[in-house]
């Protein structure tokens, strides 16, 4: 898992100063980033975004109830995968579908996968699973968004943040942050 900034110093968040909670992404959508994990997310379909939920107030701010949503430039509403998802898609890797000039049938072997207990381990430590954040804290984690059969998933980009609520149960407005300035920021 890799070590969080200010949520503020994230070229893609959104601050509520009012509430004294920021929301930052962090896309994992470059190789380079995303050699910390052992598999290939991105090979999968998969894109994985660093999430960092950061509570600058007195009181705790309840997640449990939050709901994550990638809106592509196409209107295309993405929810992000649970660990059965991404496991399933580990497990059932695509078959080999060389066909040979031969005139008679032969048949096809079918491909059988399992997911590591390495691969396991990992999809666990790194998706968001926080309920809250306490007073001046921050969560962290991997949201991963199946983005299989979307060219450029992150271009034109939105994404969308409810159910988030304050310690009286209060549901904050809902926190909305463009990915063009994530691609479009000085790379450090």
């Amino acid at each position: 898992m890799p070590t969080p900034r200010a949520a503020t110093a994230y070229p893609a968040h959104d601050e509520h100063s009012k509430e004294s909670v920021t929301v930052a992404l962090d896309p994992y959508d470059k190789a380079d980033k995303a050699a910390i994990f052992a598999v290939n997310y991105r090979e999968l379909g998969f894109v994985p975004i660093f999430l960092v939920v950061a509570n600058n107030g007195d009181q705790p701010v309840e997640l449990a109830g939050m709901k994550a949503q990638l809106v592509t430039a196409d209107r295309s509403k993405l929810s992000p995968a649970v660990e059965d998802d991404i496991e399933r898609r580990l497990s059932r890797p695509s078959p080999n579908d060389k066909h040979y000039p031969v005139p008679i049938p032969i048949p096809t072997k079918k491909v059988k996968g399992a997911v590591s207990k390495q691969a396991r381990d990992e999809i666990e430590r790194a998706i968001f699973v926080a309920k809250a954040v306490e007073p001046h804290g921050t969560q962290v984690g991997f949201l991963f968004f199946d983005v299989s059969d979307i060219s450029a998933p992150l271009a034109g980009a939105h994404f969308y943040l409810t159910g988030v609520r304050d310690a009286r149960g209060t549901e904050l407005m809902y926190f909305e942050i463009p990915l063009e300035s994530y691609l479009s920021a000085p790379v450090k």
